[in-house]
C-alpha cells in the first residue's frame, strides 16, 4: 500500500450526512489544494454528438468497474453490485466492449457501517489498496469506461490505484458511478486525468441512484442509452 497521493478538495453530499457508501457525505479534506487544477482541465473534453466522438465507436473499449456486494445502503444485501449492474449494462449497449473487475487483495466488510468506517480510513490515509489483478492487454485499448460507487463524495480508493497502475497515455476515459442520487462526484476532470498520466476525460460522465439500478435495472437502460448516443456510441 502506498499513502502519496495529493489531497483535492472533495465536492457534493449525497444520501445521508457521513456515512453513505454510495453517495457519502464527508468533510472535505482540503489539504494540498493549491495543487488543484482550476477550471476546466485542457485533458476535458465534451463528446456531445461530435464527429470526433462517433469515430470512437470503431476503437477497441474496455468498460473497467469497482463494485461492492454484501449489505448495501437502501438495497440490503445484494450478491452483484450496482456499480456491476451498470457496467454490465454499458457493455451490452456498446456491443464491442471488453469488461474488467477491479478488485481488492483485502476484502471490504460485508457489514454495511463498518465498510463504511473502512472506507473513512483509507480516505484519510491516502490509501492505495492492492488489487487482485491488472488488465493484462491494457495497451491494446483505446477507451476506458470507468465505473465506481461514490464513497465519502470521491472515488473510492482502490480506483486510485487502478488509475495509478497503468500508462495511459492516448487513452480516452468516460467515468460513471452510482450513488445516493443521479449525479456524478464533481471530481472527475480533476482528478482522473491527475492520475491517470496521459489520458483524455471525455464528459459528461453518467451517475445514476443505486438503488434504481438495484431494483429496476430496466428502467435505467434508457439513460444509459442516451447518454451513450451523446457521447457518440450509438
Amino acid at each position: 500500500m502506498s499513502i502519496n497521493r495529493r489531497g483535492f478538495i472533495r465536492l457534493a453530499v449525497f444520501g445521508m450526512a457521513g456515512l453513505l457508501l454510495t453517495g457519502c457525505g464527508a468533510a472535505s479534506d482540503t489539504k494540498n489544494t493549491a495543487e488543484a487544477v482550476s477550471g476546466k482541465s485542457a485533458a476535458v473534453s465534451s463528446g456531445a454528438g461530435t464527429q470526433e466522438a462517433a469515430k470512437q465507436t470503431g476503437k477497441k473499449i474496455l468498460v473497467a468497474y469497482f463494485s461492492r456486494t454484501g449489505d448495501n445502503y437502501e438495497v440490503g444485501i445484494i450478491e452483484k453490485g450496482n456499480t456491476h449492474i451498470m457496467a454490465d449494462m454499458i457493455a451490452e449497449e456498446l456491443g464491442n466492449a471488453d469488461t474488467f473487475e477491479i478488485k481488492t487483495v483485502k476484502e471490504y466488510a460485508k457489514n454495511y457501517r463498518e465498510c463504511t468506517e473502512e472506507a473513512k480510513a483509507e480516505k484519510a490515509e491516502d490509501a492505495r489498496p492492492e488489487l487482485k489483478e491488472k488488465v493484462a492487454n491494457f495497451s491494446d485499448y483505446d477507451t476506458v469506461f470507468l465505473g465506481y460507487p461514490i464513497w465519502w463524495s470521491d472515488l473510492p480508493m482502490p480506483v486510485y490505484t487502478f488509475l495509478e497502475s497503468y500508462d495511459w497515455s492516448g487513452k480516452t476515459v468516460i467515468p460513471f458511478c452510482t450513488s445516493a442520487g443521479d449525479a456524478m462526484t464533481g471530481l472527475e476532470e480533476r482528478v482522473i486525468p491527475t492520475y491517470a498520466k496521459g489520458a483524455q476525460v471525455k464528459l459528461p460522465g453518467l451517475g445514476l441512484r443505486g438503488k434504481n439500478m438495484q431494483d429496476a435495472p430496466e428502467s435505467q437502460r434508457p439513460k444509459v442509452q442516451s447518454w451513450l448516443k451523446e457521447l457518440g456510441y450509438q
